[in-house]
């Protein structure tokens, strides 16, 4: 069993490198800091043959929730790397819009308790819950809001953090984005739309 970070290419690499010694694997993902490994809301992620992690789920539940995501033993290490990301966008962002509150002279405890108590639960959580099971079909009905309006939104953020003095790094590049999506035709979807642009590379990349 390996729990070591890296990427779904080396998970693959070291199970064909145990099939050929004929050794069993289960790649996995510690999905919490050192201090909660034992609990039992402990998540950690697993992939791999299943008869495999059927046999030690009682071993590894000593470590925390085990959850078996499949065969591929790629898996567990995607999703690590597709959490942590999301993680990342999700603190700069809180890092991001309390520095620009702050400009004002805005408690940061005063704007992230807005962030936490209503902003998030109410806005992110409820919208997202309610339009994720578009982005299998591909459904960005533009009828409440579209990309272009979108685009003008992120401008104004843009500009406002000039005017404030803030890095206008990150929303400068989130019009960007919404440039692309534009330009491959989702100019009248809403902004769940931008899922298409992040499916494909970017043409420089």
């Amino acid at each position: 069993m390996n729990l070591n970070s890296g990427t779904p290419e080396e998970a693959r690499a070291a199970a064909h490198w145990a099939a050929e010694r004929g050794a069993a694997y289960l790649d996995g993902a510690i999905m919490v800091p050192p201090p909660l490994v034992g609990q039992p809301d402990a998540v950690f992620l697993y992939s791999g043959p299943r008869a495999v992690f059927d046999e030690h789920r009682d071993a590894l539940a000593t470590l925390g929730d085990p959850r078996y995501l499949g065969p591929d033993p790629g898996l567990a290490v995607l999703y690590n790397a597709a959490l942590l990301d999301l993680m990342y966008a999700t603190v700069n962002g809180l890092l991001h819009a309390t520095a620009l509150a702050r400009s004002a002279e805005v408690p940061a405890t005063e704007f992230v308790d807005l962030v936490r108590t209503w902003f998030m639960p109410t806005v992110i959580d409820a919208a997202f819950a309610e339009q994720a099971v578009n982005l299998g079909p591909g459904h960005y009905s533009g009828d409440v809001g579209t990309m272009e309006m979108n685009r003008t939104a992120l401008d104004h953020i843009t500009r406002t953090c000039l005017e404030q003095g803030v890095d206008a790094a990150a929303p400068r590049f989130m019009t960007e984005l919404a440039e692309r999506a534009i330009a491959a035709g989702h100019g009248e979807d809403n902004y769940l739309a931008l899922f298409e642009v992040f499916r494909k590379a970017a043409p420089d990349a």
